[in-house]
């Protein structure tokens, strides 16, 4: 598959989320201007997106929305689920575990690690934390595809060489710090605090 640009992945999920909305309320087409305006961009760019994919919809008539909708499904492989490993058992793993909208998606979180022995053998819904040592021989016996790190920045970089040298090519990195990691790797960075301080520049911007 060719390299797409990560701005074009976001909005090809953007425009998915769309047309699922389109499909809950009974709409069965919809046009790139229709697109465009909900996803903030523009029709030529909408048609520049998915052109990257191949041919979609009729000129004059727009696209079949149960159809661009699976295969956008299939493009961004959400036609399969991923198990997924979360390492770092503190408040914010536990609102992930919490959060429903994974396996909504079809990613489940299947192990959870932590190196606290208090933490350690509890029970999370249908998961028990597992000390971070089992790591390894875990994952060769029940192999993920997926691993959050949400421990301390301290430790997230140890964290993420293990799941390198595991053989884990996708990784949703929450602690706050950058990592090194190779570059058949991807490591998606989500730093709540950037977020907020974006926000910050916006509205002292906006004044």
């Amino acid at each position: 598959m060719r390299k797409i640009s990560e701005s074009t992945v976001r909005r090809l999920c953007g425009y998915l989320r769309l047309l699922e909305e389109f499909q809950r309320a009974g709409k069965t087409t919809v046009s790139s201007d229709e697109l465009a305006l909900r996803g903030h961009t523009t029709p030529a760019q909408v048609r520049k997106d998915l052109s990257f994919f191949g041919s979609f919809g009729k000129r004059g008539l727009g696209y079949d929305v149960c159809d661009l909708t699976e295969r956008l499904r299939d493009i961004m492989g959400l036609d399969k689920n991923y198990r997924v490993a979360l390492i770092g058992a503190g408040k914010i793993g536990s609102a992930l575990v919490q959060y429903r909208g994974f396996s909504d998606r079809g990613f489940d979180i299947v192990s959870v690690y932590d190196n606290d022995e208090t933490k350690v053998g509890t029970s999370w819904g249908d998961v028990a934390v597992r000390h971070v040592s089992a790591l390894e021989s875990d994952l060769a016996v029940a192999p993920i595809q997926i691993a959050i790190i949400a421990t301390p920045a301290s430790e997230a970089q140890a964290t993420l060489d293990r799941l390198v040298q595991l053989g884990i090519k996708a990784v949703l990195n929450f602690a706050p710090t950058q990592l090194d990691h190779p570059a058949d790797v991807t490591v998606q960075n989500v730093n709540m605090a950037v977020e907020l301080e974006t926000l910050s520049y916006a509205l002292r911007s906006c004044g």
